[in-house]
């Protein structure tokens, strides 16, 4: 089965996605586990994409849509695969189907204001890098990590201004694929509001595994 998997940032795509590969025994394959698998070989495009990393600009349309091409080329995924993160764009989505035919796209729908709700409340240990999330538990002492005493603190990405400016380029970006892939028939949509469980239920449901 080849999905692509669509959505907001925070909706739960990469949570779910670990889960679905599971029963589906497909590959996941997320745009920023290529770029750094290619930076790491330091392929021809892995070059490339460091050197645009580093240079604190976007990877373009034309060297994403190269190293996904290769990924879908790979033994694992000669019988299926998520997509995650990719296609963004309808230029990279109409690429896509160049290569390759997806047999559904899965949107995980979830407002703006529980978008804010969920990234906005977490935070992470600067000791040992754990997340944690104000939703599901508070730290027996303030903004200190229960398991190794680190300071917890918000990333920048994960601060207001941040997190609507992201959904600002998604909107803007990715959420046009829905409309293009709901003419073609592709669309399925998820409610991404409920629990994890409760979501993969839904897709187990939806998809008979």
């Amino acid at each position: 089965m080849k999905l692509v998997f669509l959505g907001p940032p925070g909706a739960g795509k990469g949570t779910l996605a670990v889960k679905a590969v599971v029963l589906l025994t497909v590959p996941h394959i997320s745009t920023g586990n290529i770029f750094r698998a290619a930076i790491a070989a330091k392929s021809e495009l892995g070059l490339k994409v460091k050197a645009i990393i580093d240079a604190g600009k976007l990877v373009d349309d034309e060297t994403t849509v190269a190293l996904v091409k290769d990924a879908l080329g790979r033994e694992d995924a000669r019988n299926g695969y998520i997509l995650d993160g990719f296609p963004r764009t309808i230029f990279q989505a109409e690429a896509l189907a160049g290569f390759s035919a997806v047999d559904n796209v899965i949107n995980f729908d979830l407002p703006d204001a529980s978008v804010l709700e969920r990234l906005g409340g977490r935070r992470t240990c600067r000791t040992c890098g754990a997340n944690f999330h104000i939703l599901f538990g508070k730290p027996k002492q303030d903004g200190v990590w229960d398991s190794c005493g680190g300071e917890l603190y918000i990333r920048d990405d994960d601060r207001k201004e941040a997190i609507a400016e992201r959904l600002e380029v998604y909107r803007e970006q990715t959420a046009p694929l829905i409309d293009y892939y709901r003419k073609k028939r592709l669309l399925v949509d998820v409610d991404a509001g409920p629990a994890p469980e409760q979501v993969l239920e839904s897709f187990r449901k939806n998809f008979g595994v």
